[in-house]
């Protein structure tokens, strides 16, 4: 009743609801996704309190990436079952009761509850499906940015918490560090809980950018969707057979290896191992987190009106090259950030494309659970990078094998890019300049 008011009201000024919901989306993104990034900072504290070794940990964070991957085919049935706003509800209450219990493990058993099944599970359930499902269902017009804008805020919660993070971890200990990522837990809760709705008709309206119905007319009951687990497999069964699905997600599994399971796990480790503080380190993040923050909005708005194909290949060979030039950056401030710039500003940006030539390949309302399947091979990128690169720092005492191998990664990714079907891309460009 108060959404619908809400709206109403909105409707009088000219805001279309379904700009409120983006706004909610994101800020829903924008915390989670801090959660997700978060221990990534705790590495060095929990290796000198506990005396776990930085490869035990790193398996952990490595399942949570898997299993956050994994949730997402199975997150969008659940969210078309169970509504929208009780799937995130549920997560923000996971993620939070993992983030707490955490900070009163003394086994390694404990941790893995927490940051492994909880926070995997907690941050699968609003992965980037979740922005892939509020574009397509609450916007016709300016999809790709909406997308961009979204997919944005995952990345930048993922770093730019970690200046903060860092700083109590060094000031008050690493305990008190998930006190902020708590409290906007329950506080987002409240808030998507009051104004979050599953679809346009349930507050009256139609998509924004689609020709309304007549006023009179009521919204048209749903169609509740039988709960089963067959049918994200039945999905991944007909896209599997397709050239397209294969290469997306081949290219999203070495994003995964090259962003989330390597820099944002490992990266204020590796700088550590140079004499980096972790504050400077983890500012070096949050920069790249702005820079992502605009490269994939203008990620978005590019997506609208050029070959996703070619803007793929460009986003993953400046990050091969990215990658290819960290260890070589003398680990200055200066250094790194030139690095965080080039790598920051395609941080995420191939997201965007990656969701629109999805879309265009298996159509508006099965894109989401596609999109899923091939998310779910990004964070088994990530799983795989976030465990080597410990095993690399374990065996080897360096991350550089690491990195050279995920810049090789994006170069074979950039090759990829251009495999996806002319017919598809040609497709995808003149929908969106239609």
């Amino acid at each position: 009743m108060f959404a619908q008011a809400l709206s109403s009201r909105l409707d009088r000024r000219g805001i279309h609801y379904a700009w409120l919901v983006a706004a909610l989306t994101f800020l829903v993104m924008l915390t989670t996704s801090a959660a997700l990034g978060l221990p990534g900072a705790f590495l060095k504290p929990l290796t000198k309190e506990m005396g776990w070794n930085t490869d035990q940990i790193s398996s952990i964070l490595a399942f949570r990436f898997a299993l956050f991957g994994l949730m997402a085919p199975f997150s969008a049935l659940l969210m078309d079952r169970f509504g929208v706003r009780n799937v995130v509800c549920a997560a923000l209450a996971l993620i939070a009761g993992g983030m707490a219990l955490a900070t009163v493990t003394t086994e390694l058993w404990q941790l893995f509850v927490a940051w492994g099944l909880m926070l995997g599970v907690g941050s699968g359930l609003t992965a980037l499906v979740l922005a892939a499902l509020v574009a397509n269902r609450w916007f016709s017009a300016r999809r790709g940015l909406v997308i961009g804008i979204l997919t944005a805020s995952a990345a930048t919660g993922q770093l730019a918490f970690l200046p903060v993070a860092a700083w109590l971890i060094e000031h008050m200990g690493w305990r008190v560090a998930v006190l902020p990522v708590l409290a906007a837990c329950a506080a987002l809760a409240l808030l998507v809980f009051a104004l979050m709705r599953n679809r346009p008709a349930d507050v009256g309206l139609a998509a924004f950018g689609d020709i309304p119905a007549h006023p009179a007319t009521p919204p048209a009951a749903q169609t509740v969707t039988p709960f089963t687990l067959r049918g994200p497999f039945l999905v991944l069964r007909d896209a599997a057979r397709t050239q397209t699905f294969w290469v997306l997600a081949g290219t999203f599994f070495i994003c995964g290896l090259s962003t989330n399971g390597l820099i944002q796990t490992h990266f204020i480790a590796l700088c550590g191992d140079f004499g980096m503080g972790p504050v400077p380190a983890a500012s070096a993040l949050a920069m790249m987190g702005a820079f992502d923050f605009i490269g994939t909005i203008l990620s978005g708005w590019l997506s609208d009106r050029y070959d996703s194909r070619k803007l793929l290949f460009w986003y993953y060979a400046l990050r091969g090259l990215s990658l290819f030039w960290l260890p070589h950056s003398t680990f200055t401030l200066y250094g790194l950030s030139i690095f965080a710039m080039f790598y920051g500003l395609d941080w995420i940006a191939t997201v965007p494309p990656t969701i629109k030539l999805a879309a265009t390949a298996f159509g508006r309302e099965r894109a989401p659970m596609v999109f899923g399947w091939i998310f779910a091979a990004h964070q088994i990128g990530a799983a795989v990078a976030a465990f080597g690169a410990g095993l690399s720092r374990t065996l080897l005492l360096t991350y550089t094998p690491a990195l050279y191998a995920a810049g090789a990664a994006c170069m074979v990714a950039a090759l990829l890019a251009l495999m996806v079907s002319r017919t598809r891309a040609a497709a995808a460009t003149e929908a969106a300049r239609a």
